[in-house]
């Protein structure tokens, strides 16, 4: 990827969320709070998890990977457009684009996959209680797990490549705070008609592909807690995939349609990239959390243990 000798420009600027500096100094501290916010938070959940003997089970190791994810995916972004609030030159070359662009790319595209096999783990618990040590036994989670990474780097890889062929030697402007791949498309003197239709045709596949699975995991659960004869039954069996279902509609509600939908520098953009980029993975733990009396009853655990030794 010889970059320098195929562009003529070799960095881009990024306009960000405002121009107007008191605008930036509140944006600064707002998104900063909500980096620490998502920090903490996720590897307050990792952390639980992994000392609390209670959680080691495949829902849970489910979820620690996702806060791993989350953690990375608000990390590919977040500190680069902190430090363009404090900057007057926010510039990032062509080759940092293309990279900040790739780890958001496979981030998000794990977090996908990650979301449909926990829509299966819930599905294999409430249809198949007496199965599900089978099912859901520890080599095929780490398959699970390894085959959403490799599958999102494939997909990363193949658009970020096609990506770095292009040339850029028209306006160097990016109307957003980060590097995406849709973003780049504008800016380019190449021809990206090939470009548009890989995205599409990957965003697709990887969308359908990974949400088809969670809405007939859903279907056969509802089917299945329909069938339950007791209330409270009903509502312990609902209570367990409920937070799933939350963290779903968050990401998917935004992060597809930012692939979807051509770029056109439309506030709207901004909004998705921030839904999906940065509010969800601040909201996940809380949403797991809040919503789950084992993690919980987990975290009083393990801090009481802190607690005790530091004494």
């Amino acid at each position: 990827m010889a970059l320098g000798n195929r562009s003529t420009i070799t960095e881009f600027f990024l306009l960000g969320l405002s121009v107007n500096p008191h605008i930036q100094a509140l944006f600064f501290v707002l998104f900063l709070n909500i980096y620490l916010l998502t920090i903490m938070g996720n590897l307050l959940l990792l952390l639980v998890i992994r000392a609390d003997s209670h959680l080691h089970t495949p829902m849970y190791f489910f979820l620690s990977h996702l806060s791993f994810l989350d953690f990375c995916l608000s990390s590919a972004t977040v500190p680069r457009m902190l430090k363009d609030f404090l900057s007057e030159i926010k510039t990032i070359s062509v080759r940092g684009c293309l990279a900040q662009g790739f780890f958001v790319f496979i981030t998000a595209g794990t977090e996908a996959f990650l979301l449909s096999v926990m829509a299966y783990d819930r599905y294999a618990a409430i249809c198949h209680p007496l199965l599900y040590g089978q099912m859901m036994r520890k080599q095929l989670c780490v398959q699970l797990v390894l085959g959403s990474w490799g599958l999102s780097f494939f997909n990363a890889l193949i658009n970020i490549l096609l990506a770095a062929n292009l040339d850029f030697c028209e306006s160097h402007t990016i109307n957003h705070y980060s590097c995406e791949v849709p973003t780049l498309f504008p800016l380019s003197c190449s021809d990206v008609s090939t470009n548009l239709l890989v995205l599409l045709c990957s965003t697709l596949l990887h969308g359908l592909g990974t949400f088809f699975p969670i809405i007939s995991s859903y279907g056969c659960i509802v089917s299945t807690i329909l069938h339950i004869s007791s209330t409270s039954g009903r509502s312990k069996a609902f209570s367990t995939c409920s937070s799933h279902l939350i963290a779903v509609i968050f990401f998917y509600g935004s992060g597809f349609l930012r692939y979807l939908v051509p770029t056109s520098g439309s506030p709207l953009e901004l909004i998705f990239s921030m839904q999906y980029g940065m509010i969800t993975p601040m909201l996940n733990p809380l949403i797991y959390s809040l919503k789950n009396k084992e993690v919980k009853a987990a975290v009083r655990r393990t801090l009481g243990t802190y607690l005790y030794m530091s004494e």
